[in-house]
């Protein structure tokens, strides 16, 4: 409670220097009219022909409800940065093979979508927009932005001039680009610059050289879609010089968290004159299920941002607002062999100086103040916006549930029969662009179980399988970290597991399979590996093949999670199983948080919609529940838990983070 009245008080003083009588962002560039646009021709970018240093903030649209986009937007520009910038993921608006989605598609994800809403936003709260259009853009997120059913070709080349791959890319480019088009600052509109591809330079190893083929055809795609904005690529220029760039065609710029003098240097060396800008200046940093909380001390990141303003050098922040990983949108990467992937928490809060719900925290007051003493064009901002009240609700209890085998019987939205065990992508659903995310579950039924029979898993689980005989889970609980070792996750190769002690004759086995996250990064010459489910081997019972499977993918998609059938009363709070909550709401509703720490592992969706997933090792232990995706009246929540859950849910006003 001191810290919220800390937080008012230092509002209301940011408050008293608010500038009313000078002109604003758009006023100061755009007076007398347009005639450029952002330029690197000079030692310092000019924006309509008047030097600009580029003070900006990461916002990403679909990690932020639409509802709450003016909110961040605002609390940016109150901040005195002049822009704002986003990555565009391919994944979301292109989810099926052909099947576009710019806010009216009316895919999962389309209420977050709307890139005209965001851009037309942007521009009335006095911001200038960068976009980072990708087609790659890492970003944490689940396979870097790519729509998955890419990996349903025979033979595709990510990130090259491969023809089955830039057949894809040329389509989508050819369908978002004239969307955009008309937001070009020179047509009166917010964006300035467009960023290409991400982070291309760090794909340069023994194996790979990046193509400079291929960043000249992505050039002219945007060029053929009348794109004339300033184009940048965003490397560490002192990693890998220009590998990822393109010499005179693009302007270089650098992602950093320390030392900016030294990428500053290099930059230089690489393209003399020209403007100087970090396009990832990381406030913070992520987080992994099973590792500590990732932090960066306020006093860290704010003499790191001081030394790039007084060099001077214009800037990113990366992030602004980091805001969530809904639903099952994660990312993941590659860590040692012996550890393989680590994903990414729903989360994604990255220390930022606003947080996930959008609270101010030190860093954004630090930001507010080095931008008001280096920026040299002084225009109006808005006054600080007032803290978005939080309501911890009351607990709740659990009323319902639907065991795993009802769900299979009464509530399965597609059963593929198959001769062996196959990928999630590979599944003939979704318009034939496969499953993207989820779970998946392999059965076989009639099976004649020996004593003591032992079941191999062939290759590597991706990511994680727990095994149920006739219903009832025979594999191991998941209680902490050092269980990735064991049965059931990714870091076991040919995992072997006894299932029975007694002779069972006509057994149901079944094998629930989650993806933990596609990698988001890493090198090119691994994102065709980056398959979920069980595909690297065969499955065994007593060293004998099992074959002609069923396959159920469980997507969790709004409406068949809004239409469960076979709800029962609650007999037991071991999963996996489907438990049902009610959260009856009497005023209009609030930002709030659900506490999972006495659930395990799993998912949450509230009123249909999937939130995120929990994991009691850590280190994140609520969801954050934004107030528009909550509705006066009554709000159903469904928990889908793997392995041990609890009779009720309870409420909190922050998160919660706990270190493994």
């Amino acid at each position: 409670m001191c810290l919220y009245f800390t937080i008012l008080l230092l509002i209301s003083s940011f408050n008293l220097f608010a500038s009313e009588d000078l002109p604003t962002n758009y006023e100061y560039f755009t007076s007398g009219g347009i005639s450029s646009g952002l330029s690197a021709d000079q030692p310092t970018f000019t924006l309509n022909g008047k030097e600009i240093f580029i003070y900006s903030g990461g916002l990403h649209y679909f990690r932020v409800p639409r509802a709450y986009w003016r909110d961040r937007m605002r609390k940016i520009r109150a901040a005195g940065l002049n822009a704002v910038a986003t990555y565009i993921a391919w994944n979301l608006h292109e989810p099926e093979n052909g099947v576009f989605d710019f806010g009216n598609g009316g895919s999962e994800m389309e209420d977050f979508l709307d890139l005209e809403e965001f851009m037309k936003t942007a521009q009335e709260e006095d911001l200038f927009v960068i976009l980072r259009s990708g087609p790659f853009i890492c970003a944490e997120y689940n396979f870097g932005g790519f729509p998955t059913w890419l990996l349903r070709e025979n033979h595709i080349e990510f990130r090259t001039t491969d023809e089955t791959y830039m057949k894809y890319v040329t389509r989508y480019f050819n369908t978002l680009l004239p969307i955009l088009e008309k937001y070009q600052f020179t047509k009166g509109g917010p964006v300035i610059a467009f960023q290409i591809e991400n982070e291309y330079g760090n794909q340069e190893s023994r194996n790979f050289r990046p193509q400079k083929e291929y960043l000249e055809e992505l050039h002219q795609i945007f060029s053929n879609n009348g794109i004339v904005e300033l184009l940048v690529t965003a490397d560490s220029p002192l990693s890998h010089g220009d590998a990822g760039a393109l010499p005179g065609v693009f302007l270089q710029t650098a992602n950093l968290g320390a030392s900016p003098e030294q990428q500053f240097e290099r930059l230089l060396q690489l393209q003399p004159n020209k403007p100087l800008m970090v396009m990832e200046f990381w406030s913070g940093g992520f987080d992994f299920w099973g590792n500590k909380h990732t932090t960066k001390k306020a006093s860290s990141m704010k003499g790191v941002y001081e030394r790039i303003l007084k060099y001077p050098a214009s800037a990113n922040i990366y992030m602004f607002i980091g805001g969530t990983n809904f639903g099952f949108s994660n990312g993941a990467t590659y860590g040692t062999a012996d550890i393989g992937i680590e994903s990414i928490t729903t989360s994604y809060d990255f220390d930022a100086p606003l947080n996930e719900a959008g609270d101010y925290t030190d860093k954004y007051f630090d930001i507010k103040e080095l931008v008001a003493k280096y920026n040299p064009v002084k225009t109006s901002t808005p006054e600080v916006p007032e803290l978005i009240p939080k309501v911890a609700y009351p607990t709740i209890s659990i009323e319902k549930e639907i065991t795993f085998s009802d769900l299979i019987k009464n509530n399965a939205p597609h059963v593929i029969e198959s001769e062996n065990v196959i990928a999630m992508e590979k599944l003939d659903i979704n318009s034939n662009s496969g499953q993207a995310s989820g779970y998946i579950v392999y059965r076989k039924e009639n099976v004649d179980l020996a004593p003591k029979t032992m079941l191999k898993i062939g290759g590597k689980v991706c990511d994680s399988a727990e095994v149920l005989i006739d219903g009832v889970r025979v594999s191991p609980n998941f209680e902490t970290k050092a269980d990735f070792d064991n049965f059931g996750f990714w870091r076991k190769q040919d995992a072997t597991l006894q299932v029975n002690t007694e002779e069972k004759k006509g057994a149901t086995l079944d094998i629930l399979v989650e993806n933990w996250g596609r990698v988001n990064g890493g090198r090119v010459t691994g994102y065709n590996q980056t398959f979920k489910g069980l595909w690297q081997g065969d499955v065994y019972l007593n060293d004998k093949k099992v074959s002609d499977w069923k396959i159920i993918p469980l997507e969790f998609k709004k409406d068949w999670t809004n239409n469960l059938k076979s709800w029962s009363e609650v007999a037991s709070s071991t999963g996996p199983a489907l438990y049902y909550a009610n959260l009856e709401i009497s005023d209009e509703p609030s930002d709030t948080y659900i506490d999972m720490r006495q659930w395990t592992r799993g998912l949450v969706a509230v009123n249909g919609f999937p939130l995120g997933r929990y994991t009691r090792i850590g280190p994140q232990q609520a969801l954050y529940l934004p107030a528009p995706f909550l509705k006066k009246g009554s709000n159903s929540i469904v928990v889908f838990e793997e392995y041990k859950g609890a009779d009720e849910l309870k409420f909190v006003t922050k998160q919660i983070w706990s270190n493994p």
